[in-house]
C-alpha cells in the first residue's frame, strides 16, 4: 500500500512539474515581463528621409512602456539601419532572430530588403508583420503565410489616378516622372493598367534616379511634349523640386502625386503653396500639418506625441505620422494576444482585425483582415490640395479597374 502512494505521489509530482515547465515554455522573445519585436530600416544613405518611420515606432512604444506595456509586458522595439540594402536586411534579420531573440520582425521598410528576408522567415514560421512596402507580392498568404503587408497596394494607388484621369480628362495626353525602382515600376504599372486601352495617351515616361541632378531637364522635356496631365511617383524632396520646376517653367498640367510624397510640409509647403495649388493625391492617413484635423482629439495626440518624443520626428512628418499608425496597429494586435504570445498566434490575430479603426487614419478608412486577406489597408481617398489643405474628391476608394475591364 505505502508503495502505491509513493508511486502515486510521485506521478503527482512528475505531472506538476511537467505542468510547470510547460506553462514556462514560450517562443522566443516573450519572458514574463518583455515582448522584443525586429525592425530594419534605412537611418542612413538615400531612402533615410524613410528612417523617420522607425524612428516614431520606437518613441510609440516608449510612450506604451510609459503606460505600462501590452498586457502588462514592456515592448523592447530593436531596430537596426540597413541603409537600403537587402543583403545587409537579410544579415540584420539574421541577428535580430539569432543573437536578440526576437519574437517578431515588424514593419521594415521598403521591397527589395522584405523579399530578401521573406523566405528566411517563413522558413523558420517567424511573423513578417505589417511591412512597409505596397508591392502586392508581400501579401499572399497562399506562398508565404508568415508575411503580411499594412499599407495600400501600389499598383491600385496607380490605377486610382488611372480612373480619374479617365473619368475627368478623358482624351487628355499624359506624361510621367517615376523613380527608377521598384516602387516607381509599380506605381507606373498600375497606372498603365488603369488605363488600358488609352494608355497610349502617355506621351512621354521617364525614370529618374533618386539623386538625379537633371530633374529640370526631365520637366522641360516632358512640358514639351504638349501634355494637360502630369503624374509624378518619388520621394517627397524631388517632389518639391518638380513642383517647384514645373510652375517656374509656367507649366501648369493637373498635377498627381504620390501619396508617400505628399505631406503638406514635405512637398507643396517647399514648393511654394501657391506652386502646388490643385496637386492631387490618393492617401489613407490624415496630414498631420493639414488644418483641417487640428480639432480633432488624434490631432492633439499626435502633437503632445511629437513634442514630448523629440526621437519621433518632426510633427508636420508624414513618415512618422505612418510609423506611428503602424506602431498602432501592432499594439492592437499584440493585445489581442492576451497572454498567448506564440508566434501562431500572432499571426492568427493579425489575420483577425474587425474594422479597426487606427486614431491617424482618414474617417472611412479602417483595417480588416482575414485567414486570406493580408493586406490591412485598402482604401484610398482622391484629395486635392487648396493652397491650405487636403479637400476630398469623391468617395473612399477600395480598388480600380484597367479601362479594357470597363
Amino acid at each position: 500500500m505505502q508503495t502505491r502512494v509513493r508511486t502515486l505521489i510521485a506521478l503527482v509530482l512528475a505531472l506538476t512539474s511537467l505542468g510547470a515547465i510547460t506553462e514556462r515554455v514560450r517562443d522566443p522573445g516573450v519572458t514574463d515581463t518583455e515582448i522584443r519585436i525586429g525592425n530594419v530600416m534605412p537611418y542612413s544613405g538615400s531612402l533615410e528621409v524613410f528612417g523617420a518611420i522607425g524612428k516614431a515606432e520606437a518613441a510609440y512604444f516608449e510612450m506604451i512602456n510609459e503606460r505600462g506595456g501590452i498586457n502588462g509586458r514592456k515592448v523592447r522595439f530593436i531596430s537596426y539601419d540597413d541603409k537600403s540594402d537587402p543583403s545587409t536586411a537579410l544579415s540584420l534579420t539574421r541577428d535580430l532572430i539569432e543573437k536578440d531573440d526576437v519574437l517578431l520582425m515588424f514593419g521594415s521598410f521598403g521591397t527589395p530588403g522584405n523579399f530578401a528576408v521573406r523566405a528566411y522567415l517563413n522558413e523558420r514560421q517567424i511573423p513578417q508583420l505589417f511591412v512597409a512596402s505596397g508591392d502586392d507580392h508581400l501579401s499572399d498568404p497562399s506562398l508565404f503565410p508568415w508575411t503580411m503587408g499594412w499599407q495600400p497596394s501600389i499598383r491600385e494607388e496607380g490605377r486610382i489616378y488611372a480612373n480619374y484621369i479617365h473619368a475627368f480628362y478623358p482624351g487628355k495626353r499624359i506624361v510621367a516622372l517615376w523613380q527608377n525602382d521598384h516602387f516607381g515600376r509599380e506605381l507606373f504599372k498600375g497606372l498603365e493598367d488603369g488605363l488600358g486601352d488609352i494608355a497610349r495617351m502617355i506621351r512621354v515616361d521617364i525614370a529618374y534616379d533618386i539623386a538625379d541632378e537633371h530633374l529640370d531637364t526631365h520637366v522641360s522635356i516632358l512640358k514639351r511634349s504638349g501634355a494637360e496631365i502630369f503624374v509624378f511617383a518619388g520621394v517627397p524632396e524631388n517632389a518639391a523640386k518638380v513642383a517647384r520646376i514645373a510652375a517656374d517653367l509656367n507649366w501648369h498640367p493637373v498635377f498627381i502625386l504620390n501619396h508617400m510624397a505628399s505631406s503638406i510640409a514635405t512637398a507643396p509647403k517647399p514648393a511654394g503653396q501657391e506652386k502646388s495649388l490643385g496637386v492631387i493625391t490618393a492617401t489613407f492617413l490624415k496630414d498631420a500639418n493639414d488644418p483641417a484635423w487640428k480639432d480633432e482629439q488624434a490631432a492633439r495626440d499626435w502633437q503632445t506625441f511629437v513634442e514630448k518624443y523629440n526621437r519621433a520626428g518632426g510633427r508636420d512628418d508624414s513618415n512618422a505620422v505612418f510609423g506611428y499608425a503602424a506602431a498602432e496597429t501592432l499594439a492592437q494586435v499584440l493585445k489581442q494576444c492576451g497572454n498567448d504570445l506564440s508566434r501562431e498566434n500572432v499571426m492568427k490575430q493579425a489575420a483577425a482585425l474587425k474594422d479597426y479603426q487606427g486614431s491617424m487614419l482618414l474617417p472611412g478608412i479602417k483595417i480588416s483582415t482575414g485567414p486570406w486577406n493580408f493586406r490591412p489597408i485598402k482604401h484610398l481617398r482622391l484629395i486635392q490640395f487648396d493652397g491650405r489643405t487636403w479637400q476630398p474628391i469623391g468617395d473612399v476608394l477600395e480598388t480600380a479597374f484597367s479601362n479594357a475591364q470597363k
